[in-house]
């Protein structure tokens, strides 16, 4: 089990690192984590939904995504509530104080998908969630020492350096733990370091005098173009000096930015992530990404001013794309009668799409595979063109006068909108941007119009991304004692 001294230490990087390298190693490797919370999820073949932390480490395992690996998911709808997802599918929306009610029930959840991972694999690579030593939540725990206790797992400790305070933090979560929950952990990893590493070793080794525990690795800072786990990520700072500027509103609840990894990974792209009205001024694409409140992101937008910085462009020849609840706040009207993701009933869209979108109790999850059959301006002349992607949604969207849906899925239904004008696309298909194709027409597109080089190559994502998985492990595996490693797991 890989436990961390608090968020975003790289636990879910590190985690897939060592799924990788076990799994070149030859072993049947999984990952598992209990408990996620994120509003970064994905959708597997069968439909059931998961957190995308587990997706990547998956993958790095060479393994198809199972609900399994993260039984259960937690959506924050507010700042004291979320969405519980139980095995791929809605529970029900729960406070943070009623959630912990459920936990004998929460634990058989949790017991059954552990055990069932068990007797399939030879190893579970198993991440904790946030800081290991909330004292606070010790009693109620399912995913980090109370989770090693029930599944009787050996622990490693992961410490932050590049923010700070490794030192206290490693120290500080050992001494908050009970002798019982210390005796679990059997070395720590000190991750993200810039600089001469023989400057750490006096403190590592007063470290591992001070808590008897040893460290197994000083992991360096890597520049990886993998998922994020969550919105605490270097990604919304964007990349200076690229030839193409697309903006994403930084909708306060915005869902499934891993969208946009692959437009990323385009050495001519800078993603800009737009906050406030004054930022959208030399943009050529701007995006309206997913959203678990699009009501209440949808009043974020009025009330920052953005809705008439977005006419602005729009009116200037822009091309926008909304995905998900995105798709939703380029309509005319969002109508949640149900509360179903906010306190509000109703509210206006931007109206760019003469669609009307209204929520439903129950959630669309599902991977689905289709075609254009109507131009956007930007795929002007790839009328035809393939995607793939996956659904997670409430509302059903309509469209009430003069556009025409954009693409034909296989089970011949319609997915999103193109505006009659040809300048708005809405879409529900997340991941729509790892469509090579897709991706490399809208691109080429822009490209064109700014006079930009147009490369005959195609980024293969996947392959991309394994190349990054291989990466990632390589440079982890430079510098973890793999051997003591094996001693801990009994190999």
């Amino acid at each position: 089990m890989f436990l961390g001294t608090g968020s975003s230490v790289g636990k879910s990087i590190l985690t897939a690192a060592i799924c990788r390298i076990f799994y070149k190693e030859g072993y049947k490797v999984a990952p598992f984590k209990s408990q996620n919370m994120s509003l970064n999820s994905f959708v597997t073949q069968d439909g059931g939904e998961m957190g995308r932390a587990q997706v990547v480490q998956a993958e790095a395992s060479g393994l198809e995504p199972s609900v399994e690996m993260n039984p259960i998911l937690l959506k924050p709808t507010t700042d004291v509530g979320s969405q519980v997802i139980l095995m791929g599918k809605v529970y029900k929306n729960l406070k943070a104080t009623d959630y912990y009610l459920n936990k004998d029930y929460l634990k058989t959840v949790v017991m059954e998908a552990y055990n069932s991972m068990l007797s399939k694999y030879d190893l579970l690579m198993i991440e904790g969630a946030g800081g290991c030593a909330e004292i606070n939540l010790r009693d109620k725990d399912i995913v980090n020492m109370g989770l090693a206790e029930m599944i009787d797992s050996d622990a490693i400790l992961i410490g932050d350096i590049d923010r700070g305070g490794v030192f206290a933090s490693i120290y500080g979560s050992i001494m908050l733990m009970s002798p019982e929950d210390r005796k679990r952990v059997k070395g720590f990893i000190i991750n993200k370091f810039r600089g001469d590493v023989e400057l750490l070793k006096p403190g590592i080794e007063m470290l591992e005098e001070k808590i008897g525990i040893p460290c197994l690795g000083v992991i360096p800072y890597m520049e990886l173009n993998i998922d994020d786990e969550d919105s605490v990520t270097e990604r919304f700072d964007g990349k200076e000096g690229a030839g193409i500027n697309v903006g994403v509103i930084k909708l306060p609840h915005i869902s499934n930015f891993t969208d946009f990894t692959p437009l990323e990974l385009e050495e001519d792209v800078n993603i800009k992530y737009i906050s406030s009205k004054g930022q959208l001024d030399d943009l050529d694409l701007i995006i309206i990404p997913g959203s678990k409140n699009t009501i209440d992101d949808m009043k974020f937008i009025f009330d920052k001013g953005i809705d008439k910085a977005i006419y602005k462009k729009y009116k200037s020849g822009t091309n926008i794309i909304g995905i998900c609840g995105g798709y939703q706040i380029l309509g005319k009207e969002i109508i949640d009668e149900y509360s179903v993701e906010s306190s509000l009933n109703r509210i206006n869209g931007l109206g760019l799409l003469n669609t009307k979108t209204i929520m439903a109790k129950e959630k669309s999850t599902i991977q689905v595979k289709g075609n254009f059959i109507n131009e956007f301006e930007l795929l002007k002349d790839f009328k035809g063109i393939d995607v793939s992607g996956y659904e997670i949604h409430m509302g059903k969207t309509e469209i009430i006068e003069d556009d025409v849906p954009a693409i034909k899925l296989e089970k011949g239904n319609f997915d999103g909108t193109i505006s009659k004008c040809g300048r708005i696309l809405g879409t529900y298909l997340h991941g729509i941007f790892e469509n090579d194709d897709f991706r490399k027409a809208i691109l080429d597109s822009i490209r064109n119009k700014k006079g930009l080089n147009i490369s005959e190559d195609i980024i293969d994502y996947k392959e991309l991304k394994e190349k990054e998985y291989d990466k990632l492990a390589d440079g982890v595996l430079n510098h973890i004692d793999l051997r003591k490693l094996k001693e801990i797991l009994e190999l």
